[in-house]
C-alpha cells in the first residue's frame, strides 16, 4: 500500500473522528438546553435543572477538541500567522514550514507521552474525579493521548505533502490571499 493511499485512508478516519465531535457537539446542545429547560419551568415536580450537566458538557466540550483536532489539522483549519512566511523567499518559507512541522511532530509526541504516563498512573492509582459525579479520572485523561498521537501521525502525513509538493509555503490556512 502506498502512502498517498494510507494517508486517504487515514482521512477518513479523521472525517469520522470529526463526525463523532459533531454528535458530541449536539448532544452538548442537547443537554443545556434541557438543563435550562428544567432550571426555568416545572416539568418534573422538584427537579430544578440537571446537577451533573456543567460537569459532563464539560467533558463533553473537551472531548469534542479531542475528537476533532486532528481533522482540523490536516484541512488546514488550525490557527495559523503566516504573515512572515508570505514576506520571505518561498524557499525559505518552505524550510520554514519544515522547521514548524518537526517541532510539532516533537511537541505531539511529548504531550502523547505524558499523557500516557499520567493514563496509566492514574489507572493504576485508583484516582477518582469527585465532583456532581464520580469517575475514575483516568477516563478524562485518556482522550489526550489518543488525539496527540493521531495528531503526530497527521503531521507525518504533512511532511509529506509538504515533501512532495511545491517549494514554497504551505497554501492551508492562509489569512489573507
Amino acid at each position: 500500500m502506498n502512502i498517498e493511499k494510507l494517508s486517504e485512508q487515514y482521512g477518513r478516519l479523521l472525517t469520522w473522528l470529526a463526525l463523532a465531535g459533531c454528535a458530541v457537539l449536539f448532544c452538548m446542545m442537547i443537554l443545556i438546553c434541557l438543563d435550562v429547560l428544567l432550571r426555568n419551568a416545572t416539568i418534573i415536580p422538584g427537579v430544578r435543572g440537571l446537577a451533573w450537566g456543567n460537569e459532563v458538557t464539560e467533558s463533553m466540550l473537551y472531548l469534542l477538541t479531542m475528537l476533532t483536532a486532528p481533522w482540523l489539522l490536516r484541512q488546514g483549519q488550525h490557527i495559523r500567522v503566516d504573515i512572515l512566511l508570505r514576506a520571505i523567499p518561498r524557499t525559505l518559507a518552505w524550510v520554514f514550514e519544515w522547521i514548524c512541522d518537526v517541532m510539532a511532530l516533537v511537541c505531539s509526541l511529548v504531550i502523547m507521552w505524558y499523557g500516557i504516563k499520567a493514563t496509566i498512573a492514574s489507572y493504576t492509582s485508583g484516582a477518582m474525579t469527585i465532583k456532581a459525579l464520580i469517575t475514575p479520572e483516568w477516563w478524562s485523561i485518556a482522550p489526550l493521548p489518543i488525539a496527540f498521537l493521531l495528531l503526530s501521525i497527521e503531521v507525518l502525513f504533512r511532511m509529506h505533502r509538504l515533501y512532495q509538493g511545491e517549494r514554497g509555503p504551505r497554501d492551508d490556512a492562509v489569512s489573507a490571499a
